[in-house]
C-alpha cells in the first residue's frame, strides 16, 4: 500500500495517515506473532533433532520390558505384605493359645492352605487348637499346680548308728573276703 494509491482514491493526508497507524498496528501484531512462532518452530526442530536415528520399535519394546518389570516388582511386594500379615497373624493366634514357640507350632500346619483361606483368622485358630490337642508339649499349660518336687531323706545330725549305703557295701565286702 502506497501514500500515492491512496491519494487517487481521494483520500486527505489525514484519512491515510489513520490507515497507516491502523496498518501498523496489525502488520506489528502479525510480526510479532510471526517472530514467536518461528522461535518455537526452531525449539521443535532441535528436540526433534535428538530422535534423529532413535528406533522407536526398539523404544517400545524397552517400555514394555520396563513395565513387565515395574508389575513383577509390584507383584513381589504385595506377595512379601501378604507374608508378612500371615506371620504376624500366626504368631498373634499361636501365642494367644499359649504355644511356646512359633516355630515349633509351625511344621505342624498346612501353611499354604492357610495362606490361601479367606477367613485366615478363623482358619488359623482351628488350626493351632488342633495341633494344641494333638501336641500339647508345644504348649504352655493352663495348669496352676506346680509340678511335684522330689522329696529324699536327709541324715540326722547325732545319729551315730545309721551309716550311709557306701560305708554298708564296704562293710559286706570285708566280711565277705575275711570268712574265706
Amino acid at each position: 500500500m502506497k501514500t500515492e494509491d491512496l491519494k487517487a482514491q481521494g483520500l486527505t493526508q489525514e484519512q491515510i495517515d489513520y490507515v497507516f497507524e491502523e496498518h501498523g498496528k496489525e502488520v506489528n501484531k502479525l510480526k510479532k506473532d510471526n517472530e514467536n512462532l518461528s522461535g518455537q518452530l526452531s525449539d521443535v526442530k532441535e528436540e526433534l533433532a535428538k530422535f534423529d536415528g532413535v528406533n522407536v520399535d526398539e523404544m517400545q519394546g524397552k517400555i514394555k520390558e520396563l513395565e513387565t518389570t515395574v508389575d513383577t516388582n509390584k507383584k513381589e511386594y504385595e506377595k512379601e505384605i501378604a507374608n508378612r500379615d500371615f506371620n504376624d497373624l500366626l504368631a498373634s493366634k499361636a501365642k494367644s493359645l499359649g504355644a511356646r514357640d512359633v516355630k515349633a507350632v509351625a511344621p505342624f500346619l498346612d501353611v499354604d492352605k492357610l495362606k490361601e483361606s479367606k477367613n485366615q483368622d478363623k482358619d488359623i485358630e482351628e488350626a493351632l487348637k488342633s495341633v494344641k490337642e494333638e501336641n500339647a508339649y508345644l504348649f504352655e499349660t493352663d495348669d496352676t499346680t506346680p509340678p511335684p518336687r522330689a522329696v529324699s531323706s536327709t541324715p540326722g545330725s547325732g545319729n551315730d548308728t545309721h551309716d550311709d549305703k557306701k560305708d554298708q557295701a564296704n562293710q559286706a565286702i570285708r566280711d565277705l573276703l575275711k570268712s574265706e
